[in-house]
């Protein structure tokens, strides 16, 4: 079938987005190492892609966003990409519902985070954790991912199923309270993005757990940063040692 689909000129394309590419390095490489092992047959295309554009589009810049998708469009349709997979709530969320708003009917590519490509797949993966329990985690929801793409269970199916039981934070799922850094906060008040961070903090320690995990690579470095007695992981990093 994956020869077929070759043929026909189908790719998916594992998109890390400009955070995960440059600054949070060691994630992409956990991502694309999972992704072999789930057997996702993907391409990359490194430096040709483009930032998706959200930044811009969050600031106001509309055209200028416009100008981005269709230049990522093409690079897309050049390079037969058929699906698009993220690790990236903010790159997933503005492929799946802002591009179709500036592309119209043309944008026809599938978009898919990878929580969702992982909780379907995982399944299949004999993991060698037996019945012990990992410990306790407290997972904070993304806006983008949560509020914005409804994406909530999946992350949490995943921590379940490796092996770690779930402290739940008063604010969660859709109704989730901000790491503090997104939509230009931490670029332009940084002082109130740490605060609001810090706030996010003491909620997930009033949970009881050692462990605060989420499944954005801004929230993730966010809330690394402003952490104190602690730890912060992303979700790809509960996979170490399995």
């Amino acid at each position: 079938m994956k020869i077929f689909e070759k043929i026909l000129g189908g790719n998916t394309l594992y998109y890390p987005g400009c955070l995960t590419k440059f600054v949070a390095k060691d994630l992409k490489g956990k991502y694309e190492k999972i992704l072999r092992k789930i057997g996702i047959d993907f391409i990359e295309l490194s430096e040709l892609e483009k930032c998706c554009g959200s930044p811009a589009l969050k600031a106001g810049y509309l055209e200028d966003f416009k100008k981005v998708a269709e230049e990522n469009f093409k690079i897309f349709k050049e390079h037969s990409i058929k699906k698009i997979i993220t690790n990236c709530p903010a790159c997933a969320m503005t492929f799946k519902i802002e591009y179709p708003k500036v592309l119209g009917k043309k944008w026809d590519i599938e978009v898919e985070h990878i929580s969702q490509t992982i909780t379907r797949k995982i399944g299949n993966w004999k993991l060698k954790i037996g019945n012990s329990n990992r410990g306790t985690v407290s997972y904070h929801d993304p806006c983008h991912l949560g509020r914005g793409l409804g994406i909530c269970e999946e992350p949490r199916e995943i921590i379940k199923k490796l092996g770690y039981e779930i402290s739940e934070m008063e604010l969660s799922r859709t109704e989730s309270f901000c790491c503090g850094a997104g939509g230009g906060v931490k670029s332009n008040e940084s002082g109130l993005a740490n605060k609001i961070g810090k706030d996010r903090i003491e909620q997930a320690k009033k949970t009881g757990a050692k462990i605060l995990c989420t499944n954005c690579p801004l929230c993730y470095l966010h809330l690394k940063e402003n952490a104190k007695e602690i730890e912060v992981k992303e979700l790809i990093e509960l996979f170490e040692d399995l």
